[in-house]
């Protein structure tokens, strides 16, 4: 996501339920961009020698817009906000956040932009091919534009 030179809309520190039979909460430190959610373990400390560097980007889990279905199941308890990323496929990812940072907001309202932008895509698409046809058969226009009048 961010290698394609989607900027950086919002980033800090949500937990995510995991998938085990545990449950446990796990900080993921989360960049929000135009394109989706992109979770990435948080920083640990760089082991010493050459290979001090960032985490490998495998260990990153991008949640695609395109894949997203809705944000969910908005609950306040305490000092968190807990809400649910549907994927289009049914599966169901759990957060919280602090209430202050508005991260369900956040990404609700990026998926809806998203989803508008691909909506317009849409139509201009169907606009550009039907445009395309009208020009392949002009005598076919011009009959269904005298017949209207």
């Amino acid at each position: 996501m961010l290698e394609s030179g989607c900027k950086a809309l919002k980033e800090g520190v949500l937990e995510k339920r995991s998938d085990g039979l545990l449950q446990l909460w796990k900080k993921k430190r989360c960049i929000l961009t135009e394109e989706g959610l992109l979770l990435v373990p948080p920083k640990q400390p760089p082991p010493p020698g050459p290979a001090a560097a960032e985490p490998p980007a495998a260990k990153a889990k991008e949640l695609h817009f395109s894949n997203m279905k809705t944000v969910d199941c908005v609950e306040r308890k305490g000092k968190y906000v807990y809400f649910t990323v549907v994927m289009a496929e049914g599966k169901e990812i759990d957060f919280r956040g602090p209430q202050e940072q508005g991260w369900n907001a956040e990404i609700t309202l990026q998926l809806v932009q998203y989803k508008n932008r691909q909506a317009m895509l849409a139509v201009r698409s169907t606009r550009q091919k039907q445009q395309h046809l009208g020009q392949q058969h002009p005598g076919h226009r011009l009959r269904s534009a005298s017949n209207s009048a």
